[in-house]
């Protein structure tokens, strides 16, 4: 008789089992776990604040998609959906611009997706509202697994986070078109070799992507801009004094981290300017209008990803701790 696997049962668990408080639990755990609802959604978000005051109340959370540098706010509750939260969601949204809003609940009562629906279809281009579903599994006797799912979004998210609407590929200037084709290609590598490094799947149509670094107001990004195209640590929150102040932490270990790189980078400092930047440069010129150069880059980006950001991350764990 053939041997089966031994298999066990995932066993959900109330939200209320893992998160007692909404404010206390939930929205500070979620503050830390960014990546959870970054894949539920699609999007390499960074949370930056917890209870941001918008007028007398207070919004559970704000962040960045970094793709797009657009705001996201989110709302969060440990109860079936109700009237109260979805009028705070509309209330924060008027108070803080958001393109990305989101509304997290254990359930979602009907009439409370049907309003996220009619918000996606009635308003404006670029705006668009989510609601998860929040809930847990354990396998045994294992600690508990955050289980999100997307039960509200635009009915155009899932084509979107792959491609551009048609509508909006019809206007696409040649160079844009090229930048979308060349930086989907090198996402489906990240995706391929690396799918830890980001939940993003939408190609951008400018010169440059973004990859979370873990750190908030610092990031990866890969650009293709003149002279030469680059892989960056990029400090970049909207406080110069900050930014200079992590980019001297990385500058005091510079010997290392080009031992650990494997050869020199360039230090930008820009004090002229709110951000900094530590940077390895392609040795070579790229025109995206040219598809023959295309592989030739996504490859070099790819292979330096692979020496940088192990060696970044490396000192920001050193730093981290002290040292």
């Amino acid at each position: 008789m053939a041997a089966f696997p031994q298999l066990s049962r995932v066993v959900p668990i109330a939200a209320r089992e893992v998160w007692a408080h909404e404010a206390h639990h939930f929205t500070q755990w979620l503050l830390q776990n960014a990546d959870v609802l970054s894949d539920v959604l699609g999007m390499d978000l960074e949370l930056t604040e917890a209870e941001r005051r918008v007028g007398n109340f207070a919004l559970d959370l704000i962040g960045t998609d970094l793709q797009s540098g657009t705001t996201v706010i989110i709302e969060n509750q440990l109860e079936t959906s109700d009237h109260g939260h979805l009028g705070q969601l509309l209330t924060y949204a008027g108070g803080t611009d958001p393109s990305t809003i989101v509304w997290c609940a254990p359930k979602f009562r009907d009439e409370h997706r049907a309003a996220l629906d009619w918000l996606n279809e009635h308003t404006e281009e670029g705006i668009r509202f989510f609601g998860i579903e929040i809930a847990a599994v354990r396998i045994e006797d294992s600690p508990p697994a955050p289980m999100f799912r997307l039960v509200a979004q635009p009915n155009d998210w899932t084509k979107r986070v792959h491609t551009e609407t048609a509508a909006a590929s019809g206007v696409l200037t040649p160079r844009q078109a090229a930048y979308e084709t060349f930086w989907g290609g090198v996402l489906d590598g990240v995706r391929d070799a690396h799918p830890q490094w980001t939940s993003a799947r939408a190609a951008s149509k400018d010169n440059w992507i973004t990859l979370p670094f873990g750190t908030t107001g610092i990031w990866y990004s890969l650009v293709c801009s003149a002279p030469h195209p680059r892989v960056e640590l990029y400090f970049g929150s909207s406080d110069a004094s900050s930014n200079h102040s992590e980019f001297e932490k990385f500058l005091s270990h510079r010997e290392e981290l080009e031992a650990l790189y494997g050869g020199p980078l360039d230090f930008q400092p820009m004090p002229d300017k709110v951000a900094c930047r530590i940077a390895a440069a392609y040795p070579g010129s790229f025109d995206v209008l040219d598809g023959d150069q295309h592989e030739g880059l996504r490859d070099w980006l790819l292979a330096t990803m692979e020496r940088f950001r192990p060696a970044t991350q490396e000192i920001r764990q050193k730093i981290a701790m002290g040292g």
